[in-house]
């Protein structure tokens, strides 16, 4: 896989709040609803199809939607679905840039040999996040991160859009100019005065017009990005804090095969670590059940380990502590993390 080919995936979960709440009660599936108090902090799509959008008001998102059903905030959730989605990405690729709870870059490049083309890629990161999480991830891929994050927003909702290189300014030059990186309203609203309405307008005016209506900085900027000039990697910033794998089943899966599963993901993790030379400190077994509700139980070392007999007895313990809930619950995922992560042994 070369640098000129479409390698990039912008990952952007669907209505994300709105989405856990659906997720989680089936009152609210398939109806217009919103998370928020005094705004709409997220809105289902059925809301979204009557004009309600964030960060609308609740008493006008109620104007437009008298149904509106609007449910208070709940961050832990948010949070946790956000964790077992990025676990995904992680499993994905190494090469993972996070720009808030709900969406990241992955680069895939170099990884057609073992996972296939960046689209087949795609398609299993979506299954997984739909089987495993619950909910819906659209996904852009294309040559640069700019239009990978165009192409996601346009595949929405719980879609899948590649840009082949040989078609980048064919997709992108018919978009309105809010497509763009840094075009907001005022922005928006400047340019349309001069009648540059789309992308391909903005890429087709001279840089020195485009300085006279928004100002040097900005000019440059939206001209490189209208011809699809981005050279920006992805970056992975700073160091993972946590390393863990999941794995989804059957609702009659007995005890038995459960833990077997949570011993291979054991396996799999300390292996992870030992290859990037990491040992960590704090064993986390996530248990999902059937209703989508998380439960976690850990334990934390006196010395960081890599050890997969170490880790491997500490996990089939946490396991065996839930085994009356386990059996009377419906279990559908397993999960292990290993925290608290060190490139020495202290």
């Amino acid at each position: 896989m070369t640098a000129n080919q479409a390698s990039i995936l912008h990952a952007d979960l669907d209505a994300f709040y709105a989405s856990v709440e659906q997720r989680d009660n089936r009152n609210l599936r398939d109806i217009p609803m919103a998370v928020g108090g005094g705004i709409v902090l997220s809105a289902s799509y059925q809301a979204r199809a009557l004009g309600v959008r964030t960060p609308m008001n609740i008493n006008l998102a109620k104007q437009l939607c008298p149904d509106l059903v609007v449910v208070p905030p709940r961050m832990d959730a948010y949070a946790q679905a956000s964790n077992e989605v990025f676990e995904i990405f992680f499993d994905t690729t190494p090469t993972v840039e996070a720009l808030s709870i709900d969406e990241a870059f992955l680069d895939v490049s170099g990884l057609s040999r073992i996972a296939g083309d960046p689209r087949s890629i795609a398609n299993k990161l979506r299954s997984r996040v739909a089987d495993e999480v619950g909910i819906a991830i659209s996904v852009g891929i294309a040559r640069t991160k700019f239009l990978a994050k165009v192409a996601s927003g346009v595949s929405k909702p719980d879609g899948l859009l590649v840009v082949d290189p040989s078609e980048e300014l064919a997709f992108l030059h018919p978009l309105p100019v809010r497509a763009l990186w840094g075009v907001g309203a005022v922005a928006e609203k400047k340019l349309l005065a001069k009648g540059i309405a789309t992308v391909g307008e903005v890429a087709c005016t001279s840089p020195e017009k485009l300085e006279a209506i928004l100002g040097a900085s900005s000019a440059q900027h939206l001209h490189k990005l209208a011809h699809n000039i981005d050279e920006r990697k992805v970056d992975t910033g700073r160091s993972r804090s946590s390393v863990g794998a999941q794995q989804s089943f059957q609702k009659t899966a007995s005890t038995e095969a459960i833990e077997a599963m949570l011993l291979g993901l054991v396996d799999r993790v300390c292996y992870r670590l030992r290859a990037v030379n990491k040992f960590g400190k704090t064993v986390v077994v996530r248990f999902r059940f059937g209703d989508f509700m998380s439960e976690t139980r850990s334990f934390t070392f006196d010395e960081a380990t890599n050890s997969t007999t170490e880790i491997a007895t500490i996990a089939r313990s946490l396991l065996r502590d839930r085994k009356k809930e386990i059996e009377t619950r419906s279990l559908t995922q397993i999960g292990l993390s290993i925290a608290n992560l060190t490139s020495a042994v202290a």
